[in-house]
């Protein structure tokens, strides 16, 4: 129970029953906070106990300044916990782990348990085995459950092991679509006590609940499995930025133009660890579905949070959506009497300030391997040809095959152009390539001619091979699903069809978008433009695209063929999408399927038709783009509260695949041995009670030098496992056949492909070897001979030889996914020195005993004259045993000759609760000791 300094626990009365609450506004300065902020502080006004949290961090948030850069630590407690099963697995995997740990240090294995409700949604599974045909939902279902078996069972078993643990089960829906429509309760009540609902998940974009004014975001699995048992997330008192939204969206952009923009916005205005809030006059005017859509993409703006008060649109989306009268009003009356309620007058407080007026947005889209990398649609053609270059050898210019030999050969000898006509650009004098001899393409072309279903056509650079309606960011979202089934229909009736070598695919995130694309009489349109169900879950936008036909595949591969995928997600990093596909573009719903009817990148939508009508007329897409009019109509007249109180009825019950699996029983898990999907991990053997002092780092190896902008995607791939890799031939001396390798991310429960999985991106760059891309490495225990990173993790963890990793900016944006922290640490290293740090994955480093280092201001690896091959000394360390946190250490890096580098590194542990974590050699082992001492 909270000490209640402030005596502000009072009464709150609605519709004839009381609820405990406690009033914000018995702290000063609590009015003029921004929204997101009030709920911290509610939070420990209600979680106060004098120790982790006191009346001082309390009176921190009351007067909390808006200038000062964070220096405040708090514990916040969320209010729940949400997963999906790539790192929903390994978290129930840690925490069966936990309860055998437990006992063997004399304590009891019933206290771990989930303290606080815990839900998973399983979507992440689904993959794109079958598509463009009415069966692709049934079979890839049956085909996802004969892979993950094993893991479900598993899950079922935490379900009736774990209190408070429930699971969502496959084929139902994404999780956060799932968790804004059904399961997120804006206000919770629990014992009585009414309070705001905040949830962090085990995956980014958990900030999509954001949108319904839900205070939460993604962490590390190892954050989240320390939250269900209790466990405060330790933070700064953040810096706010408020953004300012005026005027409305014109007729033809949709939310993800919005968002797109929104997110190029705060990436370029720098918001990494900050909280974003929306305000202003604009804010009423976004329905609640563009809000969960701008909140999803929190994590590509690099912010934690991206929040909108609440508001009647919120009020409005909970009755549709089916929860209760009781819920509904108690979520008006608690945000009004604690003064939570948007208030487009009032004058709020923020560190920083951005502005845009919503009229001004323009149809866009993303790529080819950033969100953030905004294209105006009306300049894609161009773009796309300036940044083919980097990904075509010889891509800076025309390539001999666009050139007319013909035409070349009917010049006399003495005006045929010199062999430089084939650069773009003038150079040396020589002439540029005459329009005449070009065959209209100025860009490196390689067209290839194959037959597939016995039709023949030819793909080039460039071609659309998927495009892919796809992930909670924008199938949670009427306005742009419906306005892709409406395009559909145009299309169909215009006569126009997407081109052949397109791998079209729906991927809905939950049951409710099939209801109402049923009762708008879409389906058949969508259909006969190959965008069947395929699947509920986060398919093609976590790289669970299925394989391309194999004619193509062959072709893009033989041929070196930089294609392109458009999805409707929030994610297009390098080697993410498919292992064939070089260039990934975002989009919305309905320019997606546009795409698949251009069937490339290289195409001008202003002027180029997309295919004729029966009249041969030429059609454009402005004449199938449907009108702001016709999509509203559309939403009011076919979605209902009907639809989701019937779909979630009973969405814990599942399937009869689901409800037929053999579960095994039991408190404590029964391990099998010959698994490869579900191990017991190694993180507690050998663990006391007692803490072993942290040591100084000698005679250190790179294990990788890397560049900016390294993803978690990069760190630890959740893509397919390809044949040859580590993980691929582990799976395969363990008896498992090709076929049945499934993803990096199904494997999430054995560490032991994790292990071999980690740094292993086909697209990963190691800057210690020349021109090479993959988990390669050079192994200095073997004479600097090159080697896969795994291999050479193992034979330096034989010599006793400790590892680092170099990196440049941004070190692990991306995904939350422990496992980039879990497979660094298992790997051998000690320490990582970035440029800078997103901020889930520097903190799951520390979960993990890594110690995250970060090279002097101005400075990186090339500056200082490092090229990997050095050996690292890293003392100060120790200062850590004394209860204090070095603000820097001295690194040391000798090369062969003899000659040393020296340089002071900051240590980014930045609050003692993550020095408690390291100290303890991982946040795992710190709530261990935690519970069996209490």
């Amino acid at each position: 129970m909270s000490q209640d300094s402030f005596q502000a626990k009072d009464t709150l009365e609605v519709r004839g029953k009381k609820y405990d609450i406690f009033r914000i506004d018995k702290v000063e300065g609590s009015k003029t906070l921004p929204y997101s902020l009030k709920v911290l502080l509610e939070n420990l006004l209600r979680t106060e106990d004098g120790a982790n949290i006191t009346a001082d961090h309390i009176r921190a948030i009351g007067n909390w300044d808006e200038n000062a850069q964070p220096d405040t630590e708090i514990q916040f407690t969320p209010a729940r916990v949400i997963m999906q099963d790539f790192t929903g697995v390994p978290c129930i995997v840690d925490l069966a782990t936990m309860r055998e740990a437990a006992a063997d240090l004399g304590g009891d294995p019933e206290r771990i348990n989930p303290l606080s409700p815990a839900e998973l949604v399983i979507d992440h599974s689904v993959q794109i085995d079958v598509f463009g045909r009415r069966d692709a939902f049934e079979r890839n279902v049956e085909y996802e459950y004969d892979r993950n078996g094993e893991r479900y069972q598993f899950l079922r078993w935490g379900q009736g092991a774990f209190d408070d643990f429930k699971v969502v089960p496959p084929g139902t829906g994404i999780v956060h679509q799932v968790n804004i429509e059904h399961l997120a309760r804006v206000v919770m009540e629990r014992d009585g006590v009414a309070y705001p609902d905040t949830c962090i998940g085990t995956d980014s974009h958990t900030t999509m609940e954001n949108g319904l004014g839900v205070l939460g975001w993604g962490v590390g699995g190892i954050e989240a499995e320390a939250a269900m048992l209790g466990q405060p997330v330790s933070m700064l008192i953040p810096r706010v930025v408020g953004f300012r939204v005026t005027g409305e969206i014109p007729a033809g952009v949709t939310a993800t133009d919005v968002v797109l923009t929104i997110t190029q916005m705060l990436r370029q205005h720098g918001v990494v660890g900050k909280f974003v809030e929306f305000h202003g006059e604009g804010v009423a005017s976004i329905p609640l579905a563009n809000r969960a859509t701008i909140g999803n993409m929190s994590p590509e703006f690099g912010s934690t949070c991206a929040i909108f008060p609440i508001d009647d649109k919120t009020i409005d989306y909970l009755r549709l959506t089916g929860r209760s009268d009781e819920q509904v009003a108690l979520v008006e009356a608690y945000t009004k009497e604690q003064g939570m309620w948007l208030d487009p007058s009032a004058q709020i407080r923020f560190s920083e300030q951005l502005e845009l007026d919503l009229s001004t947005v323009v149809p866009s889209i993303a790529g080819p391997k950033r969100p953030q990398d905004r294209i105006l649609l009306s300049e894609s053609k161009a773009q796309f040809a300036a940044d083919l270059k980097n990904y075509v050898i010889d891509g800076n210019g025309i390539d001999k095959s666009s050139v007319d030999t013909e035409l070349m050969e009917s010049f006399p000898a003495s005006d045929a152009p010199s062999h430089d006509v084939f650069d773009v650009s003038e150079a040396d004098g020589a002439p540029v390539l005459s329009p005449p001899l070009r065959k209209g393409i100025d860009r490196a072309t390689n067209p290839v001619t194959v037959t597939r279903d016995g039709q023949s056509f030819e793909i080039d650079h460039g071609i659309v091979s998927i495009a892919s309606i796809t992930s909670c960011t924008n199938t949670s979202n009427p306005s742009v699903m419906l306005a892709a089934g409406l395009l559909a229909k145009n299309a169909v009736e215009k006569g126009l069809k997407v081109k052949p070598w397109v791998k079209t695919s729906m991927a809905p995130g939950s049951k409710v978008v099939t209801e109402y694309y049923e009762k708008a009489g879409l389906w058949p349109a969508l259909e006969n433009l190959g965008y069947h169900l395929v699947g509920y879950g986060c398919t093609t936008c976590i790289g669970n695209s299925g394989p391309l036909p194999e004619e193509i595949s062959a072709a893009i591969n033989e041929n070196d063929l930089a294609v392109t995928s458009v999805l409707s997600g929030n994610r297009n990093f390098e080697g993410r999408i498919n292992p064939d596909v070089k260039m990934n573009y975002l989009a919305s719903p309905p320019l997606v399927i546009a795409y698949a009817l251009a069937g490339t990148m290289d195409f001008d939508f202003e002027n180029e038709p997309l295919g004729q009508d029966s009249e041969g007329n030429d059609v454009f897409l402005r004449d199938i783009w449907p009108s702001s009019e016709d999509v509203q109509s559309t939403i009011e007249n076919s979605i209902d509260r009907d639809m989701f109180t019937s779909q979630y009825a009973d969405v814990f019950a599942g399937d009869e695949r689901w409800q037929g699996l053999d579960t095994p029983s039991g408190n404590t898990f029964e391990w099998d041995a010959q698994s490869t999907y579900v191990r017991k991990p190694p993180y507690f053997e050998g663990m006391t009670m007692e803490l072993t002092p942290v040591n100084d780092i000698s005679g250190a190896r790179v294990l990788a030098r890397l560049g900016d902008s390294v993803t978690t995607d990069h760190i630890s791939p959740a893509g397919a496992i390809k044949p040859d890799s580590p993980a691929g031939t582990y799976l395969a001396e363990n008896g498992v056949d090709r076929k049945d390798f499934n993803s990096y991310g199904s494997r999430r429960g054995n560490h032991e492909v994790m292990i071999r999985g980690t740094f292993a991106n086909i697209r990963l760059k190691n800057q210690l070897l020349d021109g090479v891309e993959g988990g390669f490495t050079r192994d200095f225990t073997n004479g600097g001979e090159q080697s896969t990173i795994y291999d050479a993790s193992v034979n330096y963890q034989e010599a006793g030889i400790p590892l680092v990793v170099l990196a440049g900016k941004e070190y692990g944006s991306g995904s939350s996914r422990d496992w980039a922290a879990k497979g660094t640490r298992l790997l051998g290293v000690k320490a990582v020195v970035a440029e800078s740090y997103e901020r889930i994955h520097r903190s799951n480093l520390i979960g993990m005993g890594v110690l995250p280092l970060q090279f002097p201001q101005g400075e990186n690896a090339e500056s200082l004259g490092l090229d990997g091959t050095e050996t690292f000394d890293i003392s100060g360390i120790t200062e850590l045993n004394e209860g204090r946190t070095p603000k820097t250490v001295k690194v040391t890096a000798t090369k062969d000759g003899g000659e040393q580098v020296e340089f002071d590194a900051v240590v980014r542990i930045d609050t003692p609760g993550e020095r408690e974590y390291y100290l303890n050699d991982g946040i795992l082992q710190y709530v261990l000791r935690s519970l069996v001492e209490h």
